[in-house]
């Protein structure tokens, strides 16, 4: 059987992620390949650490990349964080709070949650009581958790986590680089990432940042594989995972250079390149785009008639949830913008699957003619589908208010 040469059809992807990797990123992943210890390889490896503390506002040393999607840094995380038995208590908004508390269990964790309705975000005073109550090794959540598209405030949660002899993990995947996140000033422990999201690349590798603390811990359960060993005794109790092993990626990532597994040369440049381009930027610069972009977005879903979910009020930048009309089939619907516009938007999870839209401002995507496309396309499908919508009400917010922002 003759296959023909690959041709995906181009998308404009304005859903919850992935979305359209920035073309230099895209570019990137083509260059040569070297060996993993070739000294360029090395350098750029060392190269890619050093755009990730800015990215993260960090100068934690141990800061690289966990080759896999976001999930892979994860359970990185947890499974290198948390010894068997131990306690770890999760904040639970929403889907990715639920994953962590199933990764947290897979661990040998004993897992306790405390849980706020989908749409809403905690209050350190709640997250004191859960502290104050269960008196866990760690205390895990997410910043941007996309199924609700609310963001978690985190300032002066790393604190509170260490008032009660916690190590805090957070899984910043949706959020980084597209909301503000200071890793060393809110006194975070782990904090993991994705590239395909705000940072503007594609899925299959995962930043990570352990802070000092964290690193104690995580080296206290060292244990270096047969062949490689460096002729250090194992430490502890051996960290359950071997290509998750953090211990063993920070001597792969170190000085040591012990060879845990071979680097994937085309995803570490889409990573070096994406933490690049927002170096060039600046952080704060691209927070602030995304900020810029999302507003528009949620104000031209509003003049289209549509009512925003969740609390705005701790709404990510990044992705706008919106309650799908009662008259509109919502699969129906995103099937026909993807058909006739080529243009991808999602829907949710669990409670809300069916009840929400989530359209996405992300990355490369969060730019001003990504948003004004896709309110144009909605308008017309929505009007298709006959849906009452205010002609050009989409536009006509959207534009007025990056005119408001422009003044």
């Amino acid at each position: 059987m003759t296959l023909d040469q690959l041709n995906p059809p181009t998308r404009l992807l304005m859903g919850p992620g992935p979305i359209n990797a920035d073309p230099r990123v895209a570019r990137a992943t083509a260059s040569a390949l070297t060996g993993q210890f070739d000294p360029w390889m090395t350098a750029t490896m060392n190269e890619t650490m050093g755009l990730y503390r800015s990215v993260f506002s960090t100068a934690n040393e141990q800061t690289f990349l966990v080759d896999g999607t976001s999930r892979a840094a994860i359970e990185a995380a947890l499974v290198s964080l948390v010894s068997p038995g131990q306690t770890v208590l999760v904040a639970v908004m929403g889907r990715f709070g639920l994953l962590l508390k199933e990764i947290a269990e897979r661990a040998g964790a004993q897992v306790v949650t405390i849980e706020r309705p989908w749409g809403t975000v905690f209050t350190l005073d709640e997250i004191e009581e859960g502290l104050r109550t269960h008196r866990p090794d760690v205390f895990a959540t997410v910043q941007g958790d996309t199924a609700t598209t609310m963001n978690q405030p985190l300032d002066g949660l790393g604190q509170l986590c260490h008032r009660y002899g916690a190590l805090c993990y957070v899984d910043a995947t949706a959020s980084v680089a597209g909301n503000t996140l200071l890793v060393d000033e809110w006194g975070l422990d782990v904090v993991s990432a994705g590239l395909q999201k705000c940072l503007g690349g594609p899925s299959g590798s995962a930043p990570i940042t352990i802070s000092e603390r964290a690193r104690e811990v995580i080296s206290s359960r060292r244990h270096v594989e047969a062949g490689i060993t460096d002729g250090a005794e194992g430490l502890g109790e051996r960290i359950r995972s071997n290509y998750l092993d953090l211990a063993m990626l920070m001597d792969y990532w170190g000085p040591r250079r012990l060879n845990h597994h071979t680097e994937s040369g085309p995803m570490l440049y889409a990573a070096r390149e994406c933490a690049r381009i927002i170096a060039d930027e600046g952080i704060a610069n691209t927070v602030e785009r995304h900020r810029l972009h999302g507003a528009a977005m949620a104000a031209g879903l509003a003049g289209l008639g549509l009512e925003l979910f969740g609390d705005q009020t701790h709404r990510m930048n990044n992705v706008i949830g919106v309650k799908i009309p009662d008259d509109v089939g919502g699969d129906a619907l995103r099937a026909a913008l993807l058909e006739d516009f080529a243009i991808e938007i999602g829907t949710s999870f669990g409670p809300l699957a069916g009840v929400v839209w989530r359209v996405g401002v992300m990355g490369y995507n969060a730019r001003r003619d990504a948003v004004l496309t896709t309110l144009a396309a909605l308008e017309a499908e929505l009007r298709r589908f006959g849906h009452p919508t205010p002609a050009g009400g989409g536009l006509t917010a959207a534009m007025s208010y990056y005119q408001e922002q422009e003044s």
